[in-house]
């Protein structure tokens, strides 16, 4: 299927594997097909008896997976070598069924189990390879609705046979449907020839071989080697059988059958030593008890007695497991990005922010003993939703406020200001804690109201804090601290105290408490639970994933993920942030698709419409780069680097610079790098006050960015190129004015405001004069502008891109009534950011639309999560 190289990774100082699939093979649809479902399966599972894979990626137009190099012999380079000591096979096999057991709890069916996809380590560790012909099916089971693997659409067409001759079931020769106990057929073949020396099934043509498969039996194992535990020829016999119900139902019994017959081996050598002890003691004189014999074969006949009894009688105990549920939202809506789904306290109900097509997003609760799922009333534009500790009510965030509702219903109450919010919990107390705007500190408030007051002094640590949550004593409580430069980590801090210590370093995310004693938190894109001692305030041990696949928020970082008081987990994949950048004219017709799907945003033509800059977001490692395509060739490339929080960016008039925000410094400011890519990043404005860029005038002259002021919320700066030691105020109200754009003759300013209590584009001469037009009339943010300036677009409340005929000539500002042009499907349009742009001439437009088979992924909940962790 490919080609594999030997690599290092310089950056965790590694050798890895690389597995590329030629340039000449990349056309062959069924081909690379096979290879991108091996990359699915394989990173799909974290197994010490599966290859682990690292990344996944394309280059030059070949896929490729990076993986763990692993030195040592296939289990054919073994095979050939002749038949293994039973005690070997029994050792490899039953490490081959827990690989196998890993994959079918994953919904996954290797299709291709051979000796040469076995191999064995240097340090006689097992490991099954190339899940290139793998195929995700949705495991059955009394008690696991589903699991956290997507499953896929058969790939394979009907009668469709797929695997290798000798070593596939009898359902795979019929091209029939394959599930988990083609894998045991599989697996009997690999087993019968370890043992025996031969293959089980083989012939001199392969017609001959399938045929043996559906017909014949293989000959006794104790012909070849008459030293075969008949117990083990009995499982060999029963992962042969042609019908699959007459197999091991599942690789966990499989195993279970072999670890029970390494018993009477071990047993038995541990009576050889006894018996050969005693006759060494007897000869050298040193025990001269003549009972002795009689007490040896007393002891010896109690062991033989109670190793038949555990041998005969031990049954598989039921095991435990956690239940996975699937809940999609409500019909026609869909997860909001952003917004984690909430469980309960209790793990009762749960909570989550879904959007409807017109683009409106409420809070929504559902019971899980409940099919439907309810609106909570008044909670329009909601973000950073919270329980209470008792499951009756929630906090949330909208339209710049802090409000509380109960679930049983009735309206929303507002609890106090929050112009751009990072979260709040709630403790048994009634306490509140919330992060009402980056830069400020947590702020404590009473459920019922009042006043807030910071929870802290200044001197704890954390430039930035935010997305808090309480653990099981009420005062203690976990946050984000953004440290020196990019880096975050996540902290316990105390409502008594200003003492606080670092929990996780070069956080991934947030985290929470999950009862009996765990932190869950996100590495990478792995779901994590670390113990924790609540009492000593300290993780132990090491980090124990539990779900793969969970997103997150890469402006706050709040991972896609709860827990309740009882057990219960949901997680979700976070894909319903995917977006996908397209071409469309006036009427909205899709004139083309310029780029894979990508969690992305803040879109910026070059001035001559031959590029676009925008920002990208790795959901591996949470960096968010600049990243620049060309328009013409539709070839994406990174334009900043680093684990970085880049975004944000702005064209020169000249299209040879670009200036954008970023992270590198703690809040963010202004950066500057030449567009053709060379040189390096270099300081271009710096404040105490987080620095969001969103225009350069036409003249050169002037930036114009956005401030975050912990008392007036989002402000106005204009900054002089030639002198950006001198910022000038450009507009501070009470209210949030942002998304700011010059007019093309530089007289206007066109921006976003919520002074009228939803955001309305309006317009105000530049540079600040008395005056203030409201172009839009019922809801209108990311104001653009076509070159001549005779027309100017927005994007409104429900989605719609609309126009309005301007005149920017005279000595006061003229505009008509706005019109639709048609809708969108763009995403973050209720945060800080351009998710559209327009050509200069303003016939087409650049769309950062919603995936929609993306947003309809569905949350994952999970009870009695540890029952897995026991397991």
């Amino acid at each position: 299927m490919g080609e594999v190289y030997r690599a290092r990774d310089v950056k965790l100082n590694r050798d890895v594997a690389i597995k590329v699939l030629p340039a000449a093979y990349s056309a062959d649809a069924d081909r690379l097909r096979r290879f991108e479902q091996e990359a699915q399966a394989a990173g799909a599972l974290n197994h010490p008896n599966v290859l682990a894979v690292h990344d996944v990626g394309i280059h030059d137009g070949a896929p490729y997976v990076v993986s763990e190099l692993l030195e040592g012999e296939t289990f054919r380079d073994i095979l050939n070598q002749g038949p293994l000591a039973q005690r070997k096979a029994i050792n490899y096999a039953t490490l081959i069924a827990h690989g196998l057991a890993a994959a079918h709890e994953k919904g996954i069916i290797h299709r291709d189990l051979k000796p040469e996809n076995i191999f064995i380590t240097k340090d006689d560790r097992v490991k099954i390879l190339d899940f290139g012909l793998a195929k995700l099916i949705t495991p059955g089971g009394n008690n696991v609705v589903q699991t956290d693997v997507a499953t896929l659409k058969a790939q394979t067409s009907a009668g469709t046979v797929m695997g290798t001759v000798g070593y596939m079931s009898p359902e795979q020769v019929r091209g029939q449907p394959v599930e988990q106990r083609s894998h045991i057929f599989s697996f009997g073949a690999v087993l019968y020839e370890a043992l025996s020396g031969r293959r089980a099934f083989y012939s001199d043509s392969a017609v001959e071989s399938l045929n043996a498969i559906l017909k014949e039996e293989p000959p006794d194992l104790n012909e070849a080697n008459t030293k075969i535990n008949p117990q083990l020829e009995k499982i060999v016999r029963r992962c042969l059988e042609k019908k699959p119900e007459r197999r091991f139902h599942s690789a966990h019994d499989l195993s279970f059958a072999l670890e029970a017959l390494t018993i009477s081996p071990e047993s038995s050598l541990k009576t050889e030593t006894l018996v050969a002890s005693t006759a060494t003691l007897n000869r050298s004189g040193f025990v001269r008890n003549s009972r002795l014999p009689w007490i040896v074969a007393g002891v010896l006949s109690l062991l033989t007695l109670g190793m038949a009894w555990v041998y005969f009688t031990r049954q598989p105990k039921a095991e435990t497991r956690a239940v996975k549920l699937l809940i999609l939202p409500p019909a026609k809506t869909f997860l909001m990005a952003g917004q984690p789904p909430l469980i309960s306290p209790d793990g009762k109900i749960l909570a989550f922010v879904a959007m409807d097509v017109s683009g409106n997003g409420l809070l929504y609760v559902r019971p899980l003993d409940s099919l439907e799922a309810r609106a909570i009333e008044g909670s329009d534009g909601v973000a950073f939703p919270f329980w209470s500790p008792d499951s009756r009510s929630l906090g949330f965030f909208a339209k710049g406020k802090l409000k509380r509702v109960e679930v049983s219903g009735g309206q929303p109450t507002t609890l106090a200001n929050a112009p751009n919010p990072r979260g709040g919990a709630w403790n048994r107390d009634g306490v509140i804690i919330y992060c009402p705007i980056p830069p400020s500190p947590l702020l404590r408030i009473s459920a019922s109201g009042g006043e807030s007051t910071p929870i802290n002094s200044n001197n704890i640590p954390g430039a930035v804090r935010w997305l808090p949550s309480f653990l099981p004593d009420g005062r203690h409580y976990l946050y984000i601290a953004r440290m020196a430069g990019t880096e975050r980590e996540v902290r316990v801090g105390s409502l008594d105290s200003d003492d606080s210590k670092s929990l996780v370093r070069a956080a991934n995310s947030h985290a929470v408490y999950a009862h009996p004693g765990y932190l869950l938190y996100r590495r990478e894109s792995t779901l994590v639970a670390h113990r924790f001692d609540v009492t000593k305030l300290e993780l132990e041990g090491d980090p124990i994933p539990i779900a793969e696949d969970v997103g997150f928020d890469a402006t706050s970082y709040q991972g896609y993920f709860s827990a309740s008081d009882d057990g219960v987990v949901v997680h979700h994949s976070g894909s319903a942030g995917l977006t996908q950048l397209t071409w469309s004219d006036r009427t909205g017709k899709q004139l083309g698709v310029i780029d894979e799907p990508a969690d992305q945003g803040d879109l910026e033509l070059s001035p001559d419409d031959s590029r676009l800059a925008f920002r990208r977001v790795d959901n591996r490692t949470g960096s968010i780069s600049i990243w620049l395509i060309d328009l013409a060739r539709a070839v994406p490339s990174r334009f900043t680097f680093g684990k970085t929080t880049d975004f944000s960016p702005i064209w020169s008039p000249d299209g040879r610079r670009i200036v954008f925000s970023t992270l590198r410094d703690g809040p963010p400011n202004l950066y500057q790098k030449l567009s053709s890519s060379a040189g390096n990043d270099e300081p271009f404005a710096k404040s105490p006050e987080p620095m969001l860029s969103f225009d350069w005038s036409r003249d050169g002259r002037y930036i114009i960015y956005g401030v975050v002021d912990p008392k007036t919320s989002w402000d106005l700066w204009t900054l002089p190129v030639d002198d950006t030691s001198k910022p000038v105020q450009f507009l501070q109200t009470n209210f949030d004015e942002r998304g700011a754009k010059f007019s093309p003759n530089g007289r206007w300013v066109a921006y976003e405001s919520n002074e009228s209590g939803t955001n309305e584009v309006c317009v105000r001469p530049f540079p600040a004069t008395p005056g203030k037009w409201q172009v839009s009339t019922s809801g209108g943010q990311q104001p653009r502008w076509r070159s001549d300036g005779k027309e100017l677009f927005y994007l409104s409340a429900d989605h719609k891109l609309m126009s309005v005929e301007v005149n920017t000539e005279g000595s006061t500002f003229e505009h008509r009534t706005p019109t639709a042009l048609f809708g969108t499907r763009v995403g973050g349009i209720d945060t800080p950011g351009a998710y559209y742009d327009v050509t200069a001439d303003g016939q087409r437009f650049i769309l950062n639309s919603l995936v929609a088979e993306a947003t309809y992924t569905p949350i994952t909940v999970v009870l009695d999560w540890t029952a897995d962790l026991k397991r």
